[in-house]
């Protein structure tokens, strides 16, 4: 029998489930793949009284156990910040180039089995509900331009090109598809009836995108903001809902030049080492330039990927971590048309009919092997997959709640945490892979200085390491932040291409406090790991660490530290 407090947790997700249908389906809850969210004003306010009514209902249950007050504690977290955000009116002017209702509206369908015609019919039911849901986004967009409530024109635009895609009136690569015909053209039935349907749905789908991309740049983007930056305020809370933590955002700027200073010294070691004498902007060049250290052909990517997946599960499972059945298996996938440049997982459903996935975007027909690597450590197995997966197998300690909540300061720590446990056991034996893994390091120590630095205006210290000016295209000490500045630093400290570097910052702008957490998690995790090694000593046991802390779920920051004070 359960608690009322896990009775509860239970009901807050079907509630949203039902409420939120595309949550439902990344959460993998059946019943709701046949709709789409309802994002217009009224929507959103009936999501945020439906949340202020469980908050209420949960002051007044018992708490009859630990695994109850943790739950109480997480439920009060999670609800108090989706609630910040709407208080903020930010769902107004939800709009970025990564992870907004446009995109998620898209995004839904990439998640829906195919398998048969009872699949694809739901699909063209969700297909149906296409016009209706860019409708609802775009009274919000209007809302807020009525209330002053503006998003920065560079995420209109930056999101009005992947409406683009969808609608085919543009291509990332090659000639202009509309993205839904392309989706739909899977269908393989003998159902000719199904088949129209589906046909008739994609282009309405085409045709709404077309119609929201329009209005996007043409009446959207004149009335949007110039200024990139939200401020502190909104920046503060922001990071807030990412990491389940208050942050001091100028003490943890100051943190990240020391960090990011200690990884580019090693960083100039490791080229040092590849090549001699270059620097490891010089030796990132000649490692793309290199046949052994890069991949043509997206299909052969992925199954290069696949390969590595499957082979660290297998070594890994029984040493460093127990891993459940269910878990065994992550699916290396390519992401769709327009998604942004940045590889990404997707955690497996309830039940785990639908598997584990990492995503590997296709950019370009020619994939960094000596950068992948670390980076699919981080996706699936240390990182995302182990932890994602794991959690939702803990149905004797954690609510059902627990087991669907993502909290990027935990989540994306614990990955970060996992690709620095890779190279703790040796598995970066290639000076190439080093490079990779500690450029991917330096990639999220330069998003803490970016991300805060940008969005609150603040001005590069002119005390800095003057290894971390070496290489740019200007001395930036004493200056503040500006975009090509960002772009610039991102490409030579973070070793990235000028391509992810522009996807990058556009990102950081339209996600002010997201991408501080991997770094901001990362410290968390490795200073929790510390304390339990000088508390026991000689007996401490790596695997059972590694157990008992995922046990715990992706709480937020917040609460980690003081349960892995417990571990």
């Amino acid at each position: 029998m359960t608690s009322p407090i896990f009775e509860l947790a239970s009901r807050i997700v079907d509630g949203t489930a039902e409420s939120h249908p595309i949550v439902a389906t990344y959460m993998g809850v059946p019943g709701y793949d046949h709709l789409l969210t309802d994002f217009s004003p009224a929507g959103h306010d009936a999501r945020a009284e439906q949340v202020r009514g469980w908050l209420a209902e949960l002051d007044g249950l018992p708490v009859e156990g630990d695994d109850d007050r943790l739950a109480a504690a997480v439920i009060r977290e999670r609800l108090g910040s989706r609630l910040s955000t709407y208080d903020l009116g930010l769902h107004l002017r939800d709009v970025n180039v990564l992870g907004s209702p446009v995109q998620l509206v898209r995004n839904a369908f990439t998640m829906m089995p195919t398998a048969d015609d009872e699949a694809w019919a739901t699909i063209a039911a969700r297909l149906e509900a296409v016009p209706s849901a860019l409708a609802g986004i775009r009274a919000s967009f209007e809302a807020g331009i009525d209330q002053g409530i503006l998003p920065a024109r560079r995420q209109v635009l930056g999101a009005a090109t992947m409406t683009a895609v969808c609608a085919g009136l543009e291509a990332t690569t090659g000639e202009p598809v509309p993205w839904f015909a392309t989706f739909v053209g899977g269908y393989t039935g003998d159902d000719d009836a199904l088949r129209g349907r589906l046909a008739h749905a994609a282009d309405g789908a085409t045709d709404a995108y077309a119609e929201l991309t329009e209005w996007m740049r043409g009446s959207y983007a004149p009335v949007a903001v110039e200024h990139d930056g939200v401020g502190r305020d909104i920046y503060v809370s922001m990071a807030r809902v990412y990491t389940g933590s208050d942050i001091d955002p100028e003490d943890t700027y100051a943190w990240g030049w020391q960090d990011l200073a200690q990884i580019t010294h090693r960083m100039k070691a490791c080229a040092q080492r590849l090549y001699g004498g270059v620097t490891p902007i010089e030796a990132m060049q000649r490692l793309d330039d290199d046949p052994e250290w890069t991949i043509t052909g997206a299909e052969s990517a992925r199954a290069w990927l696949q390969g590595i997946t499957d082979d660290v599960i297998s070594r890994f499972d029984g040493t460093y971590f127990d891993i459940p059945e269910q878990m065994l298996r992550c699916e290396v996938m390519l992401a769709p048309a327009g998604a942004a440049a940045a590889p990404y997982y997707t955690a497996p459903s309830e039940d785990f009919s639908r598997p584990g996935r990492t995503w590997l975007p296709v950019v370009s027909d020619s994939f960094r092997k000596w950068w992948l690597l670390s980076v699919w450590h981080h996706e699936s197995v240390p990182g995302h997959h182990l932890q994602l997966g794991y959690v939702k197998t803990q149905t004797h300690r954690l609510s059902r709640f627990q087991r669907m909540e993502f909290v990027s300061g935990n989540g994306e720590g614990w990955a970060l945490y996992s690709e620095r446990l890779m190279d703790e056991l040796g598995f970066y034996g290639e000076a190439a892979d080093e490079l990779g893994f500690l450029s991917n390091q330096a990639l999220r120590a330069a998003r803490v200085v970016l991300d805060i630095g940008l969005h609150l205006g603040l001005e590069i210290p002119a005390d800095i390491d003057p290894v971390l000016i070496e290489g740019l295209a200007s001395d930036p000490r004493g200056r503040a932040w500006d975009v090509d500045t960002a772009r610039d630093f991102l490409r030579v400290r973070g070793l990235q291409t000028d391509a992810f570097a522009f996807s990058e910052i556009d990102r950081y702008l339209g996600l002010p406090g997201q991408a501080i957490c991997y770094k901001v998690g990362e410290r968390e995790w490795v200073a929790a790991r510390a304390d339990a090694e000088a508390a026991a000593g000689e007996s401490f046991d790596l695997k059972a660490w590694h157990m008992k802390a995922l046990s715990l779920g992706i709480v937020g920051l917040g609460i980690l530290r003081e349960e892995l004070a417990k571990v």
